[in-house]
């Protein structure tokens, strides 16, 4: 067959092959075809077997190729020559391999109501174990490239079936192929685990109830070798940006795991940092509590607390992750209150930061972090908290002003809106939250301090076109404005008329 399409110009197809992968744009079925038409795709194969020695050809038939199955037409040929995906899939060529794996990604993608036919051709040509061994021996973009067709092949009925088989002896099932692996296969096969994670929320049911979650925990567990580690973290971290995360992972050992990693003073500040920030993310969802126990929250809550207190000398970029990591704590109401309500409470490394102006980048993540307790990205329904939470708050922010030369609260908030734009900005989060609570500032002066401080801010925003122009700032906008609306006793919002008694007068 290679005789049959071997083609003598070589340099006619190469030239053809680089104008059509670069034509600038997306290629159409039209073009497609006529490109085809002029070069038949076994010739083109029959090329891209035998002219590995012509310089250039390679590449630009590579390129040519991925464009055309990336049409309609190009992919509805693709099932005639799955014998030819299964040699590129196993090709010594990186370049032959990553375009076998995009070629099975356009088959899955362009199936439509095919997509069992598409399903079946993959079984019928054993692709996924071919698709697994690029993960884990390919280099760089073809494991890309593999993981992303093994994440399309998951989201059809049958290719489920397919990722997650039925038996824990099989092959292919992850825990063995990770079981198999060094290091650097271990990881990949983690990441394939986080895309499949995200498909959906029943997806994610199935590796949990597959005990694939267990890989992570094995390897955070394992944290001799710190890049294996930290790049098992990053992993976590994005899948706990997933939406149905919590609900999943909180039934797993992991916010334990992360717990013991903050709290090991032995381990490299960035493991710290990073399962700090992990944790801040899986628990700042409103739905938290739902589906974590409130023990687990204080098992978190206590290792951060006991690196911010520590004795020792606390890296700044570990102390940052550390206060962010409170801040997300304290996004939900349940959180916040947490933070606000132990004994010695948590949130005081927060306040006391915020005001404190040794270190910007300390004082900027303290200042948003504040910001997230005091309900700045709440509901408005939601910003006040309850009572014992709302006294340690106000506390807190007075004893802060009491360490400091400008005594009120007023005060700590002016001399933070006189610093650099970054801190002004987290200072305007703050002060959107804080303006809501009158028992913030009692006395008559403190009040018209508040006001001043208010209407200096109010002014600044209405004098800048750039501030007035953020759609990001205009809830801050408007709350100010109300704020300066009801003056320095907070007049109620909405004055009704009151029946007046009067002792009638007589003549």
């Amino acid at each position: 067959m290679e005789e049959e399409y071997a083609m003598a110009d070589t340099s006619r197809l190469l030239g053809a092959a680089s104008d059509f992968a670069h034509y600038p744009g997306a290629q159409n079925d039209a073009a497609a075809k006529e490109f085809l038409d002029r070069f038949p795709l076994p010739a083109i194969i029959s090329a891209l077997q035998t002219g590995a020695d012509v310089p250039g050809l390679e590449s630009a038939l590579v390129n040519c190729l991925e464009r055309v199955f990336q049409t309609k037409y190009g992919a509805s040929l693709i099932p005639h020559f799955m014998p030819f995906v299964q040699v590129g899939l196993q090709a010594a060529s990186q370049e032959v391999r990553c375009l076998a794996c995009k070629t099975v990604s356009c088959l899955l993608e362009n199936s439509d109501e095919m997509s069992v036919s598409a399903v079946k051709i993959i079984i019928d040509h054993n692709i996924y174990p071919l698709l697994l061994d690029c993960l884990v021996n390919g280099n760089e973009q073809v494991a890309a490239a593999s993981m992303d067709a093994i994440k399309t092949l998951a989201c059809f009925q049958g290719g489920t079936n397919i990722v997650f088989p039925a038996s824990d002896n099989e092959v292919t099932h992850l825990r063995n192929l990770a079981a198999q692996c060094m290091s650097l296969g271990r990881v990949r096969v983690l990441a394939l685990i986080v895309k499949l994670f995200s498909v959906s929320s029943s997806v994610a049911s199935i590796i949990y109830s597959s005990n694939l979650l267990s890989l992570f925990e094995a390897e955070i567990s394992n944290s001799q070798d710190t890049l294996v580690t930290l790049s098992v973290l990053e992993l976590l971290y994005e899948m706990v940006e997933i939406r149905h995360a919590t609900e999943i992972l909180s039934s797993t050992a992991l916010l334990q795991l992360l717990s013991s990693i903050i709290s090991n003073a032995s381990l490299e500040s960035i493991l710290r940092s990073r399962a700090m920030m992990i944790c801040g993310r899986l628990l700042s969802k409103e739905d938290t509590y739902m589906f974590t126990d409130e023990s687990s929250v204080r098992v978190v809550v206590s290792a951060i607390d006991g690196r911010l207190s520590s004795l020792e000398s606390v890296d700044a970029d570990e102390c940052e992750s550390a206060l962010e990591a409170l801040g997300q704590i304290g996004l939900p109401t349940q959180g916040a209150e947490l933070l606000l309500l132990s004994t010695s409470p948590v949130a005081r490394h927060v306040v006391y930061a915020a005001f404190d102006r040794q270190g910007r980048g300390k004082q900027l993540a303290a200042l948003h972090a504040l910001g997230n307790l005091a309900g700045e990205a709440r509901s408005e329904n939601s910003v006040i908290l309850n009572g014992a939470a709302e006294e340690t708050l106000r506390f807190l922010i007075y004893e802060a002003a009491s360490r400091s030369p400008k005594l009120t609260p007023s005060g700590l908030f002016l001399s933070v809106l006189q610093q650099e734009a970054e801190t002004r900005l987290a200072g305007y989060r703050l002060i959107t939250a804080l303006v809501a609570r009158p028992c913030i500032e009692t006395s008559k002066i403190g009040m018209e301090i508040r006001y001043s401080c208010c209407q200096a801010i109010h002014k600044a925003f209405t004098h800048s076109t750039k501030l007035m122009s953020d759609p990001s700032l205009a809830k801050i906008a408007s709350k100010l404005q109300d704020a300066v609306r009801r003056g320095p006793y907070l007049a109620r919002r909405h004055s009704e008329a009151q029946p007046v008694v009067m002792t009638a007068e007589r003549f």
